[in-house]
């Protein structure tokens, strides 16, 4: 489900112009854009004029708390109005430009994408960069989609249970460094209170029943389904009780001798469900995995660059069991297996299904945030392995993307979905100012 974000449009005019038919066109738009998803606007429903104009409706925006604000150069105007949008609204801004009309009499008629130069100006001059400039006569859904991810992180709340896993220091975060660069909030928690979570014999049944129709769990004594069906219960009301929108879980080395099993199986039915579970204790995992959430992605997950094949040019993504489980191939046999942790393991074995997919790890390093993203295809494989897994070929040959990810220092997780995500990540990176490898 896509992040619901609050918009502000507003549509700028000189009568100097078309002014008129520039109305007309604003018209078109407000009930096109009203059919966006997830938004709810603030509409400015007249032509800002007028300096006052504008200073009206920058109040009117800054009392709905707009998450950004849509400035459309209906035709060339004033240089103070975007300035007094963006004195009040210090949001992010799409600077809308108009395809030029059909001249009439021998006179540009608009002269919109001038009145967008000037505002693009006017902000770039004041010291701001949060802005996104596009000439269509379309509202840019990737703008939408990266104000969805700057709404969606600002806002996050993501518990950490234990700690990173050991020996993962490239996981490790700085919790006031991820507030001050995004605005998320990190709770922690001890494993044992995910352990002593209460929940009813009912909803352990109801797991229970949901586990057996879901996998071949034959592989899997009845003690260990039991455990893995406790677990899926309270790790979905440890998650809703706390309000959280993503938890990360030091999965190991303690989890399978302290609990019975390890939580991979779980992860997989609950991540099914869009439960944001990073493996690991990996908090930057989580982030990126909200940010593709809130652009829309279904269900994503984190995933090792296990293994490379030259010849082949394809990866092997690959983790150990977490994979949600209704990413399925629908060929294989997806079953429960105990091969580590000493018999404990109880991980959730099954190859991914092919399709397009968007690989995207937002990962600190020496005080700075930065982003890694690249497109992909899973492409069909036999079940060959434990764990869950997917072939992947990139649109580049694999070597390449492989020495993107070492020369960079990037982290070994990456979150992956299905569909191509990769426009809104990138209006995003240019918002916060960080450098976007891809």
């Amino acid at each position: 489900m896509k992040k619901h974000i609050t918009l502000g449009i507003v549509c700028l005019a000189r009568k100097t112009y078309d002014w008129e038919a520039a109305a007309d066109i604003y018209k078109g738009i407000l009930e096109a854009v009203k059919k966006i998803e997830a938004v709810t606007w603030e509409i400015v429903p007249e032509l800002v004029i007028s300096v006052e104009e504008g200073r009206d409706a920058a109040l009117q925006l800054a009392k709905a708390h707009v998450d950004g604000v849509v400035c459309i150069s209906g035709t060339f105007h004033l240089g103070h109005l975007v300035l007094e949008l963006r004195r009040e609204n210090p949001v992010p801004f799409l600077l809308w430009g108009l395809p030029e009309l059909p001249y009439n009499g021998g006179k540009i008629r608009l002269n919109s994408v001038c009145g967008l130069n000037l505002n693009a100006s006017n902000l770039y001059k004041s010291g701001v960069r949060d802005y996104h400039a596009s000439v269509q006569n379309t509202i840019d859904g990737d703008w939408v989609g990266a104000v969805r991810i700057l709404a969606a992180l600002k806002r996050a709340k993501i518990g950490i249970a234990g700690f990173r896993a050991d020996g993962f220091f490239n996981v490790g975060v700085q919790d006031n460094q991820l507030f001050g660069a995004m605005g998320a909030l990190v709770d922690h928690y001890e494993l044992d209170e995910i352990y002593r979570q209460s929940v009813s014999g009912g909803e352990i049944s109801a797991r229970k029943e949901q586990l057996q129709k879901t996998f071949d769990v034959g592989g899997i004594s009845a003690e260990q389904l039991g455990s893995v069906a406790s677990l899926s219960a309270k790790l979905h009301s440890f998650y809703r009780e706390r309000n959280l929108d993503a938890l990360a879980i030091r999965c190991w080395p303690e989890f399978a001798r302290d609990f019975g099993v390890a939580p991979c199986a779980a992860m997989s039915l609950l991540q099914s469900e869009g439960m944001i579970l990073a493996c690991e204790g990996d908090i930057d995992g989580a982030v990126s995995m909200i940010a593709h959430q809130a652009i829309g992605a279904e269900t994503p997950f984190l995933f090792d660059f296990s293994q490379v094949d030259f010849d082949e040019d394809c990866a092997l993504f690959w983790h150990c069991g977490v994979a949600p489980c209704n990413l399925w191939d629908g060929t294989c046999q997806r079953s429960l297996d105990t091969y580590f942790a000493g018999g404990k393991g109880v991980t959730a074995d099954f190859v991914l299904k092919d399709g397009e997919l968007s690989v995207l790890r937002i990962d600190s390093a020496l005080g700075e945030y930065r982003i890694f993203q690249q497109k992909a295809r899973a492409v069909p494989m036999e079940k060959l392995l434990r764990g869950t897994y997917m072939k992947a070929r990139f649109d580049r040959p694999v070597k390449e993307v492989l020495d993107l990810i070492i020369d960079n220092g990037f982290a070994h997780h990456s979150s992956v979905v299905y569909g191509d995500y990769l426009g809104p990540v990138k209006i995003f990176a240019k918002f916060k100012g960080w450098k976007i490898t891809e």
